[in-house]
């Protein structure tokens, strides 16, 4: 997950508001419920030490989400009396969750808004294609490409003018397939989708797939669909689900891998929390990899005024100079850190379900040993 959208959050000093709230499944008393939410979530953020102006600002953001047609919720942070950031979730939260604390607690967004693929879905027959944008939050018309028109259809006489014309069909299906290819190749990189997945017959399909350029192969996806078909929501889920999981589990070999020492006794990867720390001071932090159910992730670390001001005890930054601390979740502060190196951050739990990998549910690949 690329975290520059969180810039906004590490320009004020805080204390901050990190408010989750779910969207999914309206019914007639939709509004009436998220009228409570909001006087719900407002009155933690109180209970837990916010500023009336902040809560007040929570809950007008919540109230306003009454209305709201979004597929599956939003995240708000708050601070002095203002909603700084509020993006839209692409996974819905199991709960409705409200949080006070010197830094915005942003590690749940690597599950509820992280891994939120972009698919292409084009539907391909032999004059053209239609393409279509599809996401967490919906789909959209993407644009079309018409071929060659004629000859498109094969005779079944043998005769040399009747095998001239097939052959002139042949090159009209070859010619529509590429033009199909350079049109999709060039909508792929106007949407930066992660997934293209071709819907149509077989021939067809493997026609376009074979002249896509070849930093495309490996995110096309073939569907087993028949002319005409359309691919329902189900299906165009199930595919981004698949490749969150790929992803996840290519990122995780990635680590388990660089965290055996080298030759020198070196690794390329570190986990815990005392390690990671050290890493995030020294800017060393090429990816983040977190697993949300691991125990290091809440395991409390100390924090000064910038983000690599940050140490396992508070003498530590007393011993680097920081007049100021905040005791904060590790997963939070390590974020913070990220973002202001410019590093990735992606949760391993699609990987992971059952095993605690990295040890803690933190670890992060090194730009250098």
């Amino acid at each position: 997950m690329d975290l520059a959208f969180l810039h906004p959050l590490y320009e004020r000093p805080g204390p901050w508001a990190s408010v989750y709230v779910g969207t999914s499944r309206p019914t007639e008393a939709t509004a009436h419920e998220r009228s409570l939410t909001a006087q719900a979530a407002a009155r933690e953020l109180a209970e837990q030490g916010a500023d009336e102006a902040t809560c007040r600002a929570v809950r007008a953001a919540v109230d306003e989400l009454r209305n709201s047609a979004e597929p599956h919720g939003r995240a708000l942070f708050a601070t002095g009396g203002e909603v700084v950031l509020d993006p839209p979730l692409a996974t819905s939260p199991p709960a409705v969750t409200a949080q006070w604390s010197a830094l915005p607690h942003t590690a749940p967004l690597l599950d509820l808004a992280g891994e939120d693929p972009v698919c292409i879905v084009a539907y391909i027959d032999r004059r053209g294609a239609d393409f279509e944008l599809r996401g967490a939050l919906g789909s959209e018309d993407a644009g079309s490409v018409t071929g060659r028109q004629w000859p498109l259809h094969r005779t079944s006489t043998v005769d040399w003018s009747e095998r001239h014309f097939q052959l002139r069909v042949e090159n009209t299906w070859e010619h529509n397939a590429a033009e199909i290819a350079d049109a999709l190749a060039v909508c792929q990189e106007e949407t930066r989708a992660d997934l293209l997945i071709l819907v149509g017959d077989d021939r067809e399909r493997r026609a376009v797939h074979d002249r896509l350029p070849q930093r495309l192969h490996d995110r096309v996806v073939e569907a087993p669909h028949g002319p005409g078909s359309r691919l329902l929501d189900e299906d165009v889920e199930r595919t981004r689900a698949e490749h969150v999981h790929h992803r996840a589990a290519e990122e995780l070999e990635r680590f388990l891998a660089a965290r055996a020492p080298d030759g020198e006794g070196r690794a390329a990867a570190v986990e815990g929390v005392p390690a990671l720390v050290e890493a995030a001071r020294e800017h060393r932090i090429d990816e983040l990899l977190i697993h949300p159910d691991g125990p290091d992730t809440h395991r409390g670390v100390w924090i000064g005024e910038d983000p690599d001001q940050l140490a396992v005890r508070r003498t530590e930054l007393k011993t680097l100079g920081e007049q100021h601390s905040w005791s904060v979740r590790a997963d939070d502060a390590l974020l913070r850190s990220a973002v202001a190196t410019g590093a990735p951050a992606i949760s391993v739990a699609p990987a992971t379900p059952d095993d605690e990998v990295p040890v803690g549910g933190l670890g992060a690949l090194l730009r250098w040993s």
